[in-house]
């Protein structure tokens, strides 16, 4: 059969599909189960006759959301909290891991933009952290203590204040992706650009290993959570852009739920980066260099595995 005629005959069933997962009247188990089979055979027909076609993408999309809506009701019922981060938020990361990559490299390209710039334009960092940081800054590395701007007010006042900024942010790199993601765009480079900057003027004044003592304390979240909320505003503007076989407002909602259930996971990651920012960026420089170490690489392998190695691990339990 062609292809053409595959879907012209299998079109409205699929379109029933789509209502059943996407629509406000919920099915039970048993009635999931059943479309999950029927559309695992369509899939499998389409997977041998047409490997190559949007149709298999399509129709794989719609079996994972309707196993996903069939696993979550079993567990539902014992406990959703721990459900939503331990298989539902992992599957969608897995998902939509390019958009994660597409997110690492802007990330990266943007910090090397901000070391050259830094290097070879002498007012490039005054331009991005503005004279007044600078100028704090350099006092600071005069007296001993580059980073002594993170000892300034109190533990809570520190600690909550720098969460709500950084969850300010990450909120903007996740809903200015409706601008079809220019906006999230934006903003990651823009402080992507500072950091690097901002690193490498500390490597210029000869005090690198001294910043990183303090910054990457709670920079190792901080960052990396960053970079996952502006993935999170790149699928929110694909799915404008790049509607595919859904409709245009389909495909936004699908996008908005997806990334906003992404986003939340990473709030957890921002409140420990500001509870470490608060509480013990200020004492990095007096601490034992072996303590900031543990405490870098720690944090940064706990989210990493969550975002980067947890997500195929259980989409290889769930595929097994």
């Amino acid at each position: 059969m062609r292809e053409v005629a595959f879907i012209k005959q299998n079109k409205q069933k699929w379109l029933d599909f789509e209502q059943a997962i996407f629509g406000k009247s919920k099915k039970n188990p048993d009635e999931m189960a059943s479309l999950y089979i029927h559309l695992v055979n369509d899939l499998s027909y389409a997977q041998t006759y047409y490997p190559k076609s949007k149709t298999v993408v399509y129709l794989n999309y719609l079996a994972s959301q309707i196993y996903q809506k069939i696993y979550k009701t079993k567990r539902e019922e014992k406990n959703r909290f721990v459900y939503f981060f331990k298989t539902e938020v992992p599957l969608l990361v897995y998902q939509y891991r390019r958009y994660l990559v597409y997110s690492f490299v802007l990330f990266f390209a943007a910090v090397a933009i901000g070391v050259v710039s830094a290097k070879y334009d002498e007012n490039f960092v005054r331009l991005i952290l503005g004279d007044g940081y600078v100028n704090m800054t350099l006092d600071n590395i005069k007296d001993g203590n580059p980073v002594a701007v993170y000892k300034s007010g109190s533990n809570w006042g520190s600690f909550i204040g720098i969460t709500l900024n950084n969850l300010y942010v990450g909120v903007r790199c996740f809903i200015y992706g409706i601008f079809a993601g220019v906006g999230t765009f934006m903003i990651l480079i823009q402080n992507s650009i500072m950091l690097g900057s901002f690193q490498y003027f500390f490597y210029k004044e000869g005090v690198f290993w001294e910043s990183v003592r303090g910054i990457w304390l709670h920079g190792s979240m901080e960052i990396f959570g960053m970079v996952v909320e502006a993935a999170c505003g790149f699928i929110l503007g694909a799915s404008i852009l790049f509607p595919k076989t859904f409709s245009r407002l389909n495909s936004f909602k699908i996008g908005l739920k997806d990334g906003l259930k992404i986003f939340l996971s990473t709030i957890p990651f921002t409140i420990a980066a500001g509870f470490i920012e608060g509480f013990v960026t200020r004492y990095g420089i007096e601490m034992p260099s072996w303590l900031n170490v543990i405490i870098i690489l720690g944090t940064l392998a706990l989210i990493s595995f969550y975002f980067l190695v947890y997500p195929t691990i259980i989409h290889k339990k769930i595929n097994a």
